[in-house]
């Protein structure tokens, strides 16, 4: 008897088996949710000068301590500085340049007062300046030449999916160009003679097709390019069809992971089993909900991922194996979602010997406190339960139950 492997066993010979895409250079503005491959280093530094961090004027530290002896400093106004401006204006003692935030500091200069700290601020300030508040000390709202950070500096590490911010903080440095890797190409087919569009008209056993949907826009969400959705009858023809279209190198639909939900299970209809037992290996997971998986690799190369049919299950094992191999294709640092230790706001029981998986909401209502709410009754079919979830609460193999108040780990996923 073939014995039934656990979680964690299951989805190490999942990650052994996917590759690594390949790595391409874009442009920044191409870059927008990629993965670096490897890290950005600043070109410049940053700052790039030494600037103004304030509107005010740009003076020599030592002749306001000279001219506050005889009472309010006043300096001569001899030059005019906006950002962007290369002038270097030489200033004799006791005079100052007026100069606005992120021009670069002349070079006799040492320290600015802002305007605020001036008899007549902006209004009067191309003449003579009265200086009411004297600095602290010298080098007062002056950015440094390198304080952020230093040509040559890892500004993002290899790994790192790129956001807004990363892209903002690379663009800072002077780096035009990333080397990340290339879009992942997933296709979704969803299998059952059950399944009809929503909105069409039910027929006595058909229900609304929701997986596809689901798993692919959960593949959009891990970073990936949907290339195809579709749903099909329990046909082995039809589905060896699609599969050879979205797996030809030639085509524009060609994936390099495809999921099916259904057709996985120990039914006498089981589609992608029947289809696909020279490609795929197809077992059962310690696990509830999501116990029948199937996994393999095309001939050609092309990942294939085979999860049950039941719609909570569909997205729990998405979780537990699709979204971590999708990650670690794209060569993310961490592929797995973020989690919280959060107490139960009610309790369940958990079955002997398997991974629970229960969809939770967070009770947010104390931002000192939140809890973990049990969505709906349980039941791998419920996919309105769903649409409640921000996540799931994991219990591992050996906690046959849950009280209230105990802590769990939540898994998030929004």
């Amino acid at each position: 008897m073939v014995s039934t492997p656990g979680v964690d066993d299951y989805l190490e010979s999942v990650l052994r088996s996917v590759p690594l895409l390949p790595a391409e250079r874009v442009e920044l503005d191409a870059a927008q949710g990629r993965t670096l491959q490897e890290p950005v280093h600043a070109a410049t530094s940053l700052p790039a000068f030494d600037n103004s961090a304030m509107d005010g004027f740009a003076v020599r530290f030592a002749d306001l301590a000279v001219a506050s002896r005889s009472g309010i400093p006043s300096l001569r106004v001899v030059a005019d500085l906006p950002a962007g401006t290369d002038e270097d204006p030489t200033l004799p003692s006791r005079t100052a340049a007026r100069i606005m935030t992120g021009a670069p500091i002349p070079t006799d200069a040492d320290t600015v007062i802002p305007f605020e700290d001036t008899a007549d601020g902006l209004t009067d300030s191309l003449t003579t300046t009265s200086i009411t508040r004297l600095p602290p000390a010298s080098g007062a709202h002056v950015r440094r030449l390198g304080d952020d950070a230093q040509r040559g500096d890892e500004i993002v590490t290899a790994g790192t999916v790129l956001g807004s911010l990363q892209i903002a903080a690379i663009a800072a440095v002077g780096v035009d160009s990333v080397l990340v890797t290339r879009a992942l190409r997933v296709a979704v087919i969803s299998t059952g003679s059950e399944l009809v569009e929503p909105g069409v008209p039910l027929r006595r056993g058909q229900i609304p097709e929701s997986n596809s949907r689901m798993l692919a826009a959960l593949a959009v969400e891990a970073g990936c390019t949907v290339v195809r959705r579709a749903s099909i009858p329990d046909e082995p023809a039809r589905l060896i069809e699609l599969l050879a279209e979205v797996t030809a190198p030639s085509s524009s639909q060609c994936a390099d992971v495809v999921l099916f939900s259904g057709g996985v299970s120990a039914g006498a209809f089981e589609v992608v089993k029947l289809a696909l037992a020279a490609e795929m290996t197809f077992t059962h997971v310690a696990m509830r909900p999501g116990r029948p998986q199937g996994f393999g690799v095309s001939r050609v190369g092309t990942v294939l991922f085979g999860l049950p049919g039941n719609p909570v299950s569909a997205a729990v094992s998405f979780e537990a194996f699709v979204r971590p191999a999708l990650m670690q294709m794209q060569g993310r640092l961490d592929v797995h979602r973020p989690s919280l230790l959060l107490p139960a706001a009610s309790g369940w029981r958990s079955p002997a010997g398997r991974r629970h998986y229960v969809p939770v909401s967070i009770d947010r209502s104390d931002p000192a406190g939140w809890v973990a709410v049990p969505v709906g009754p349980g039941g791998s079919h419920r996919a309105s339960t769903l649409g409640r979830s921000d996540g799931y609460a994991v219990t591992p193999e050996d906690a046959h139950e849950v009280r209230p108040g105990d802590r769990v780990r939540v898994m998030l996923t929004s």
